[in-house]
């Protein structure tokens, strides 16, 4: 069977699946380290109404060295809002992740409702190479000569130079900066305020696995989560997904397999491969943990209210003659299906309409995050096999991973002593249904580096738009972080005018 091993991101993660495996059997490995993009579909999403501006930045290529090419202009995209703002009031900066700027902003509606209490200025910057934020154009992804400018540093550059430029530009120079990031962002958040304390004053960093590399947590904790999510709620529901690996598998040697589950997964297309039905079942029910929040929501994709719940509840509901591959799919139909749009299933040929697909690159380069399956997940146990992810990076990108990058760069196994003797003003948020938990600060580090946990938060939820439905708890989690964002602001204005 598929094992586990994964670089997922985080994020909002491209979940592909590798199809170069002869038609009736599994996939290697599963998420493939670098997926093929040339079988996602690229779609543009429906651009959000936002009440922001758009605006464009003339960025530097590389920050890190001054050979000509270097200076190499591109526009960097970014929303803001000035509705609220004054000069000299605080500015609110979205570190943006692997994706479409605007699909961050519609999914951080927590900046918006707190502006108007702190007069704050709000700016959501795109990361580099993705959305509108091409430094090559339609040629960005070309080869590794364009892509090998795509990592964190530089992304962290970008952010450090845009602020001090619109702070300028605006005139307020003395206007405090707190960076906000969820996922991959709020790992750039945190380690934003390490590498620029002088930039920003503090950083709220919500599901930002910054522990998930090398060895500093269990490499099957992650899935080891996924699979507790599903337990929680029902142990038959566990049982069911848990056992539907092995049934897939059986149809996989059978001569009309494909055909077969072509009709039983309603597909639009006849299958090529079994590996795909593995990953579109992997996908939904990954995606679902994470995404398990407490009202409906259209992060990645239309979900009800506890969506875990909702898919354990159609297994524990089936006909008892239904077999368990066929309760699975119910279930995942959930997550693909819950707007009641689709006739068929697209499960070889996913639309990616958020340009997640920068994001094998970064995988294959700096974000090594090894995962596996133990014999406690509900996925097929295995282990991690860096030469074969190492081979598909080179196959693909002409590059090796450097798997030990990130923990040199922003700190290992001592982490949270690097955090303690170099770092302030920090909250790590983290919600204990979302699987990328297991990889955040779960305890604080000191007086001034928080841990913000809750038992039953999915990923980032406390950036999510407040509404009349938010559980009690949820709200308190956001009345924390703004209590601490205000005795930030209060310490900065204070040091202020003694200065």
């Amino acid at each position: 069977m598929a094992p586990c091993q994964s670089l997922l991101f985080l994020f909002i993660i491209s979940l592909c699946v590798t199809l170069t495996a002869p038609a009736n059997s599994l996939p290697t490995l599963f998420p493939p380290a670098a997926a093929h993009q040339s079988l996602i579909k690229q779609a543009k999403a429906p651009k959000p109404n936002l009440p922001f501006n758009t605006q464009y930045f003339p960025q530097t290529l590389d920050h890190f060295s001054f050979q000509p090419k270097s200076y190499k202009m591109f526009y960097q995209k970014y929303l803001i809002n000035t509705q609220y703002w004054h000069k000299g009031a605080p500015i609110f900066v979205y570190t943006g992740n692997e994706g479409d700027i605007e699909w961050f902003a519609a999914n951080t509606g927590f900046m918006l409702d707190i502006a108007p209490k702190f007069k704050a200025l709000l700016v959501f910057i795109e990361h580099r190479f993705y959305g509108e934020s091409m430094p090559f154009g339609k040629d960005s992804y070309k080869s590794a000569k364009t892509l090998g400018y795509l990592n964190s540093q530089q992304a962290l550059a970008d952010f450090a130079v845009l602020i001090r430029s619109l702070k300028q530009n605006l005139s307020s120079e003395a206007s405090p900066v707190v960076v906000f990031g969820g996922s991959y962002g709020g790992m750039l958040a945190a380690w934003f305020r390490l590498k620029y304390p002088h930039i920003a004053v503090g950083a709220l960093a919500s599901s930002a696995p910054i522990l998930q590399f090398d060895k500093i947590i269990p490499w099957s904790s992650f899935y080891d989560a996924v699979s507790q999510d599903f337990k929680d709620v029902s142990q038959n529901c566990y049982e069911v997904i848990k056992g539907s690996w092995a049934e897939l598998e059986a149809i996989s040697t059978q001569t009309e397999g494909l055909l077969e589950l072509s009709k039983a997964f309603r597909t639009c297309k006849t299958l090529h491969s079994t590996a795909s039905v593995l990953g579109w079942l992997w996908t939904a029910f990954v995606y679902t943990a994470m995404v398990n929040y407490p009202t409906e929501a259209n992060f990645l994709k239309p979900l009800p209210a506890y969506p875990v719940q909702q898919m354990c509840k159609i297994i524990d509901k089936s006909p008892s003659g239904a077999t368990k591959l066929s309760r699975a799919f119910a279930a995942a139909s959930l997550y693909y299906n819950y707007s009641r749009t689709e006739n068929c299933f697209e499960v070889e040929h996913e639309v990616d309409t958020h340009g997640l697909h920068g994001w094998d690159w970064q995988t294959c380069t700096e974000m090594v995050m090894p995962m596996t399956c133990s014999n406690e997940s509900m996925f097929p146990p295995s282990g991690f096999d860096y030469k074969r992810f190492a081979e598909q990076c080179q196959m693909k990108y002409g590059v090796l991973p450097r798997q030990h990058w990130i923990t040199t760069e922003f700190g290992g196994e001592r982490i949270e002593k690097v955090l303690k003797r170099f770092g302030s003003n920090i909250i790590f948020s983290n919600g204990m249904q979302d699987p990328w938990s297991r990889g955040g600060v779960l305890r604080n580090i000191s007086a001034s580096i928080i841990a913000l946990v809750t038992e039953k938060g999915a990923h980032h939820v406390d950036f999510r738009a407040a509404t009349k439905d938010d559980p009690d708890w949820l709200m308190e989690q956001r009345r924390q972080e703004v209590e601490i964002i205000q005795k930030w602001l209060n310490e900065y204005y204070l040091d202020l005018g003694h200065a």
